[in-house]
């Protein structure tokens, strides 16, 4: 028997590498902020302007690059990706207007939108269903791992080198981690030398997927693409769910800066905790899908339970969240939110690989990145205006879509298989 490689999870480690540096670069300036808005006499609603500014550009980015990863490929598109934003955050160091940081957060945005339809694309390619959702999770944890290690890095190189020194050097990772990428991902598994063919059958042959083999891949436009009743499910699941993660990534550092009158110092202290919750329920969750279905499960049955889990933990932890009056309990209970959050966002995120061919996993995961990215525009503005004198309405708000989402995954949906044209509603 010719030993299997193992080659799929060093190309989704890189990956994993690459988000970590994504959310390093996105959060800094939320580290920051409490310092950078003093300097160029900024306001929370200015803050709110940028946030809206970056997640417009990255709602067209996550349009842009899931069509573009389908045409160039997943080695060029990241490539192109990670070197536009690591430009981006770098030239924040020159900005001294909310102007001109609106511009390079627009660049920013659309640049780093590339990273998750391009995940889930090579998810979808170097991965089999079982081990799909294991694989998005791993994905998942580099950003929560980013963020874990983000407030604590950017606080502590902004007291050695400054807010436009730390712009600069978090700047260059990304043009660090190109050199492995090109070295290493140097074709897809079908071809690259470094895969075995055990693992090149597993991959391209699993019995997961059998059915999808005997017959030619069904590669629909992407206005076949939204005639399917899966796709809708997909997208309202994005729209509803992923506003509660962008809620804590963007506003956190200003939620513990205006709830306990925290300074950068002490924001770095706490604002990692919560990001380990993530982490653990990206691999949870991922681990628990693949587990399922290993025993039998089918992949939509394995997926929407997993979902329905996460989302079981993800409420009753918002309304937790409303009560918390001490820093250390409100940082672990945001950790319990973002737990249940990655457990259900990874299965998510994995569905678009789950009944679509390759050719079309990341156009869906685009459009889904965008319904995301429109949940959380409106969060963004009704945060100024509902957190005037707490954020516990923001909270609720927010755990009321918990059940929006579950309804989308499990009444609009429908079943999870892969389609062809008849599937068509």
């Amino acid at each position: 028997m010719r030993q299997r490689s193992a080659f799929r999870w060093v190309i989704v480690a890189l990956i994993a590498i690459a988000t970590v540096i994504n959310y390093i670069d996105r959060n800094a300036l939320a580290v920051m902020w409490p310092e950078i808005s003093g300097q160029i006499g900024a306001t929370k609603e200015d803050y709110a302007l940028l946030v809206t500014i970056f997640m417009l550009f990255y709602a067209a980015g996550q349009f842009v690059f899931g069509r573009l990863f389908d045409i160039i490929g997943t080695r060029l598109g990241f490539a192109l990706s990670i070197s536009i934003w690591s430009l981006s955050i770098a030239l924040h160091a020159v900005a001294n207007s909310v102007l001109s940081f609106g511009i390079f957060r627009a660049m920013l945005g659309i640049s780093e939108a590339g990273a998750w339809p391009g995940a889930v694309k090579a998810n979808a390619e170097w991965f089999p269903a079982r081990e799909r959702a294991l694989a998005q999770g791993i994905f998942n944890a580099g950003a929560s791992i980013g963020a874990i290690v983000s407030a604590p890095l950017i606080a502590l190189l902004f007291l050695a080198l400054g807010w436009k020194g730390t712009f600069l050097l978090v700047g260059a990772l990304g043009f660090i981690w190109l050199l492995p990428w090109l070295i290493i991902y140097r074709a897809g598994p079908d071809r690259h030398p470094w895969v075995s063919e055990a693992e090149r059958a597993l991959i391209l042959d699993a019995p997961a997927e059998a059915d999808t083999v005997a017959k030619p891949a069904y590669l629909p436009t992407l206005r076949q693409i939204m005639s399917h009743r899966q796709s809708w499910g997909i997208v309202l699941a994005r729209f509803f769910l992923d506003p509660i993660w962008w809620l804590f990534v963007s506003w956190l550092p200003i939620y513990l800066a205006e709830t306990f009158h925290f300074d950068i110092k002490q924001i770095g202290i706490f604002a990692w905790v919560p990001f380990v919750g993530a982490m653990l329920g990206s691999l949870s969750g991922g681990w628990l899908s693949g587990r399922l279905i290993a025993a039998g499960w089918s992949v939509g049955r394995a997926r929407k339970w997993t979902i329905t889990l996460g989302g079981a933990i993800m409420a009753p932890a918002l309304l937790g969240a409303v009560f918390a009056a001490d820093p250390v309990v409100a940082v672990l209970t945001i950790a319990a939110v973002l737990f249940g959050f990655q457990i259900a966002i990874g299965n998510i995120q994995t569905l678009p690989g789950d009944v679509f061919h390759g050719k079309s996993v990341g156009s869906l995961a685009g459009i889904g990145g965008m319904a995301a990215v429109a949940g959380t525009l409106i969060t963004t503005w009704l945060v100024p205006v509902m957190t005037t004198q707490s954020y516990a309405p923001m909270f609720i708000l927010v755990a009321a879509l918990v059940p929006l989402s579950l309804i989308a995954v499990w009444l609009v949906t429908g079943p999870i298989e892969k389609l062809d044209p008849a599937d068509r509603n």
